[in-house]
Parts: C-alpha cells; sequence; structure tokens
C-alpha cells in the first residue's frame, strides 16, 4: 500500500533522513521510533506530501503522493496542533472536517458517538473553543477527526502526548479495535515505547535518519527496544 525508495531529506547540508526502501502494507499497523530528531515526523511529513523530499518517491496505491491527490481521500492524519482549527468549537470543527469528507450530519453524529467513551464527556455540549481546551482534550479531537470518514491509511505522531492514563488505555483500544475491524494501516510514532509495542505489528527504529532496526513486534520486542535505547 506505501512504497518508500530512496528518500532523502537535508537541512543546511545535514542529511536528516536517508531511507533506501520501505514497504507498509495494507491493514498493518506500523510504528516509528527514535529520539528527538531521529527524522521521525519528517518522515510523516514527507508521506502527506507536507514536506517536500530531496530525493526519492513515496507511492500510496502506487501513485506518488508528490504529485497526485487521489491518496488523500483514504488517508487520515494528525501529527500536532497545527492541524486544528482552533476557533472553532469541536462540533464546529467536525462539522468542517466531516462535509470535508463527503459525510452527512447522520454520518458525522454516528462517529461522535462511536468516540464517546474517547471523549469522556470533555469535548462535545462544553460550549468552548478549541483554543480553550486542554492539550490533552485537544490531542482527543485531533485524533477522533483523524479517524472520520472511514480512512484506509492513518498517520498518528506521537498521539499519546497530553493524555491522561485513563486515555492512553482508551486510544489503545480504540487504534486496536479499528485495525481489526476496519482494515486500517496506520502509522503511527511514538516516544512511549509500551504503547507503541501494545499497537503495532511491526516497528522501525530511525537513528539520525536511517532505518536501523525493522522489528516484527514479539513478546520480547519492549525488552529489546529498552535495551537499544538504554545504550
Amino acid at each position: 500500500m506505501i512504497h518508500i525508495e530512496n528518500l532523502t531529506k537535508s537541512y543546511s547540508g545535514v542529511k536528516v533522513l536517508d531511507i533506501d526502501k520501505l514497504e507498509i502494507t495494507k491493514g498493518s499497523s506500523f510504528g516509528l521510533v527514535g529520539n528527538n530528531g531521529a527524522g521521525k515526523t519528517t518522515l510523516f511529513r514527507i508521506v502527506l506530501d507536507l514536506l517536500r523530499a530531496d530525493s526519492g518517491t513515496v507511492l500510496i496505491n502506487d501513485e506518488n503522493v508528490a504529485k497526485t491527490e487521489n491518496w488523500k481521500k483514504i488517508t487520515g492524519s494528525f501529527l500536532d496542533q497545527g492541524f486544528l482549527i482552533d476557533f472553532l468549537s469541536p462540533e464546529e470543527f467536525f462539522d468542517f472536517i466531516g462535509k470535508v469528507r463527503g459525510l452527512s450530519s447522520d454520518d458525522i453524529e454516528l462517529h461522535l458517538q462511536n468516540m464517546a467513551e474517547f471523549f469522556n464527556g470533555e469535548i462535545i455540549g462544553k460550549k468552548k473553543l478549541i483554543r480553550n481546551l486542554s492539550m490533552g482534550n485537544q490531542q482527543k479531537i485531533g485524533v477522533a477527526a483523524a479517524l472520520m470518514g472511514n480512512p484506509e491509511i492513518v498517520v498518528l505522531d506521537e498521539p499519546f502526548n497530553s493524555l491522561d492514563p485513563t486515555t492512553q488505555i482508551r486510544l489503545i483500544k480504540l487504534i486496536n479495535k479499528m485495525k481489526t475491524e476496519k482494515n486500517i494501516t496506520f502509522l503511527i510514532s511514538s516516544h512511549d515505547l509500551n504503547h507503541v509495542t501494545e499497537v503495532c505489528e511491526r516497528i522501525v527504529v530511525l537513528h539520525e535518519g536511517k532505518m536501523v532496526h525493522d522489528i516484527v513486534t514479539q513478546e520480547d520486542t519492549l525488552d529489546e527496544l529498552k535495551a537499544y535505547f538504554a545504550v
């Protein structure tokens, strides 16, 4: 489903991303881990055509993301609060995103009902603008918006940030449920090694822009990752 080849990106002469080849299959849950500056967000931004690579290609369903638009119809994403329209209320924002994705009012309402446990009564009906909500609640809104419209691919950068422990557990359950029931291909970056091993079947470790480990998640994967980052 996603094919990346000979992908490079440099800033001020310093190469921050250098990936020879990466294949992500349909319906898989792909995790990306690495220390700050490893290139995780840069990779996701190139995949979403928010940033242009110096060389190489990203293909989604055999279409170059830098030259086509069709992949956008099947892709949801939330990388940071810049993806939100914070002068809207949550209801207005979800209505806007839903309409962009071609959803009816009933479809939008059904999606919000499905998010009720994740929202925990803290999002809808509070008569607040998004910018006046906590960072954790803004995070919930961004994740929920990324899941609107039955996307085939969902890209989430540090989705567990700012969430309280209960909501982190709810998000793990939500991701695992949606990848099973709807066959969504998830791309998830996280500094939280515990959570990424709970939701991702495959985990790639980036270091200075290069793939240094490509792991199929097993019982000992968390210990393997902890050992790597403890050095």
